[in-house]
């Protein structure tokens, strides 16, 4: 694939099949194997599409059975709807961690080590290395960066309602990858929390955290525009499916939250 994050792509393109009736509601879909055979990509990037398509209620996983399909996709309307829903959900996300992270990064940057940086780079590094790739990747590189700034704020208990709130934060963060192609890249803002914290310099490290949430949340303000990338997938079955795959929605590679 040319273009842009491949998941979104195998999700657009098994939601155009399953608009076209490719399978009956309750009929069996191919394994992953097979899928990830016709549409040219790897069983991971599959995976993940059918775990989204399954929560829209598009597709339904039958552990040691299969994944069957269980209603065609709803219409615009209704897809507008669940993500003005997801919008919200993601909003209150990020006012918790608006809540944990700048207070993280001001402790942080008065008790943070020198030895404590190099930790940090290498977060920021493997964050820059899957940018643009799978989400969950993507994602996991992320926070392992942010948690890493609550620890070094050295407050256990700041350390533990981060820790506690991460599976939701994860959960929430990847289905926002996957399906917001307009998010902003926030990059600029994480190199700034990293030189804040290396130079002790609080303000600049509760600047750039306030930076890089508000940015993304300004998204969940917005009218919607931006996420209709992902939510009527259009095509053929069989090759032209793939074909579309390839060759449309050149969207901007992600590089947030």
């Amino acid at each position: 694939m040319r273009h842009g994050p491949v998941v979104p792509r195998v999700e657009s393109a098994l939601r155009a099949m399953l608009g076209k009736g490719r399978w009956r509601p309750g009929e069996r879909l191919p394994n992953e194997v097979a899928l990830a055979a016709e549409l040219g990509v790897g069983r991971s990037s599959v995976r993940e599409a059918v775990r989204l398509l399954a929560h829209d209620g598009l597709v339904e996983v039958r552990h040691g059975s299969g994944t069957y399909a269980a209603r065609p996709p709803a219409p615009a309307g209704e897809g507008d709807m669940r993500r003005l829903l997801r919008r919200a959900r993601l909003r209150e996300v990020y006012e918790v961690r608006r809540a944990l992270e700048v207070e993280a990064a001001r402790l942080a940057a008065g008790r943070i080590r020198p030895e404590d940086i190099g930790r940090l780079r290498d977060h920021l590094a493997l964050r820059e290395k899957r940018t643009g790739g799978d989400p969950a990747a993507f994602v996991d590189a992320d926070l392992a960066f942010h948690r890493t700034v609550v620890e070094l704020s050295g407050n256990a208990v700041l350390l533990g309602l981060f820790t506690s709130v991460l599976p939701v934060l994860r959960e929430a963060l990847v289905e926002m990858v996957s399906h917001e192609p307009a998010l902003p890249d926030v990059s600029c803002a994480h190199a700034e929390l990293l030189d804040g914290l290396a130079r002790g310099d609080a303000d600049t490290a509760i600047a750039a955290t306030v930076s890089h949430l508000e940015a993304v949340m300004e998204l969940f303000d917005g009218d919607g525009d931006g996420g209709s990338g992902n939510d009527d997938g259009s095509g053929s079955s069989s090759d032209s499916d793939t074909s579309e795959l390839e060759g449309d929605n050149s969207e901007k590679e992600v590089a947030a939250p």
